[in-house]
């Protein structure tokens, strides 16, 4: 049984999601009074056109329905991603094409606020995503998947240590069309031994 799947209502959606920190940034579950900053970030098309079913324009509605559809029992576990003086530059989570976390290999998605790019928040927040994915949620592998014209997308996921599985199409809902991307896959034991790798390197 999952975090998710424990949680007994929407009512204690936020309490299911712990809060994620890393050296930069905390990553939290989103509340509704977030919805007007959400809504600010995202209205961007180069932010619409490359995440699958962010519309465009984005409106606080949208935030809202967002929101309010996140973290529920069973569901997708989405963040917030935030820097430390709490100011919001993104989201981030973990879902199934059907919306269900529960199956063996979740998708890993995220987008981030056009301001807040090339400053290697993105590839911060998904470690520690990941982390959370393999450790507290116990799954056995991620999948994730950048448009192919979004290189800096396809570095975050390598540099997270993803392996390309081969091209596909996948339905953007603000170009009302769909649009090759690269798919990705990230094994636990790649996972693990990336882990491993990296402390011994640190006491090296």
């Amino acid at each position: 049984m999952t975090l998710l799947e424990e949680c007994p209502s929407e009512s204690f959606r936020e309490a299911c999601i712990p809060v994620l920190e890393t050296k930069r940034l905390a990553l939290r579950a989103p509340r509704l009074e977030d919805a007007k900053m959400v809504a600010a970030l995202v209205n961007d098309r180069r932010i619409a056109e490359n995440v699958a079913r962010i519309p465009h324009p984005y409106k606080k509605s949208d935030a809202e329905s967002f929101i309010t559809g996140a973290n529920k029992p069973g569901g997708e576990a989405v963040f917030l991603i935030t820097l430390r003086d709490e100011t919001i530059i993104g989201a981030c989570g973990l879902t199934k094409q059907d919306g269900v976390v529960a199956g063996p290999a979740p998708e890993l998605g995220y987008w981030l606020g056009v301001e807040h790019w090339g400053k290697g928040y993105a590839t911060e927040a998904l470690h520690a995503v990941i982390d959370y994915a393999f450790t507290d949620l116990g799954h056995p592998a991620l999948t994730a998947a950048a448009r192919v014209t979004n290189p800096l997308s396809r570095r975050v996921l390598e540099k997270c240590g993803f392996q390309w599985t081969g091209v596909g199409l996948c339905r953007i809902r603000a170009i009302n069309s769909s649009a090759p991307v690269d798919r990705f896959r990230l094994e636990r034991g790649i996972w693990s031994a990336l882990k491993t790798w990296g402390r011994m390197k640190k006491v090296s």
